[in-house]
């Protein structure tokens, strides 16, 4: 391992250091993140739940997942868009979840307006995935330092401005970027990681949808 940002667990799997940090981590590196997803659903909660991590670890976050889950039905966003105000007063006393009301009403708008984007687009995957970076903008070796240096990047600017523009919350390019390495949009698994091939292999089977 010549990257000293990767770690080989007991289990002799090498793995991004932040995938090994807490035990939530491991399977959600190994099997989850940077996994390309076309589900218009997962996709929807991913955009969500980066929201509510504004300001909090992601860890914070996965350990409250399935709260999420419950509490905002699924992140059914045609459900969603139909709360209310006696929905966020709900919220706001579901222990479960982040209790943030910014935060709450930026996902009921978002999922309002994630109605609106399948109807004029045909689908959130598919227009999620046409923002896709394309492969030659990657560094050929990605290392810690190079990492460092991509929290956001012009496909997410783009992502995040495109949605803005379309009356979306808590989707800075930063946050943004954040979900497109989740989604698989790109694959940020180090090199040298276990993760990372498989992460390849599974971008090359994948067709992206299109609208």
């Amino acid at each position: 391992m010549s990257d000293d940002r990767l770690v080989r667990g007991e289990d002799g799997i090498v793995r991004c250091f932040w995938g090994a940090s807490a035990p939530e981590y491991v399977s959600y590196h190994d099997a989850e993140w940077g996994f390309p997803v076309a589900d218009d659903r997962r996709l929807f909660e991913k955009l969500c739940l980066e929201g509510f991590q504004s300001g909090l670890s992601w860890l914070t976050i996965l350990r409250k997942r399935e709260g999420f889950r419950r509490a905002f039905a699924g992140f059914d966003f045609e459900r969603i868009a139909r709360f209310g105000e006696q929905d966020v007063e709900r919220l706001l006393g579901d222990a479960s979840i982040v209790r943030h009301r910014g935060k709450i009403e930026a996902t009921i708008n978002n999922a309002q307006r994630a109605v609106e984007l399948v109807d004029e687009e045909g689908s959130l995957a598919g227009y999620v995935w046409r923002f896709e970076p394309d492969s030659t903008s990657r560094p050929k070796r990605l290392t810690w330092d190079a990492l460092l240096e991509m929290a956001e990047t012009a496909e997410s600017r783009a992502l995040a401005k495109d949605l803005k523009g379309r009356g979306w919350r808590f989707v800075g390019p930063t946050t943004v970027y954040a979900f497109m390495q989740a989604m698989g949009l790109v694959n940020d698994h180090l090199h040298g990681c276990d993760a990372r091939p498989e992460v390849e292999r599974a971008r090359a089977n994948f067709t992206p949808p299109r609208s």
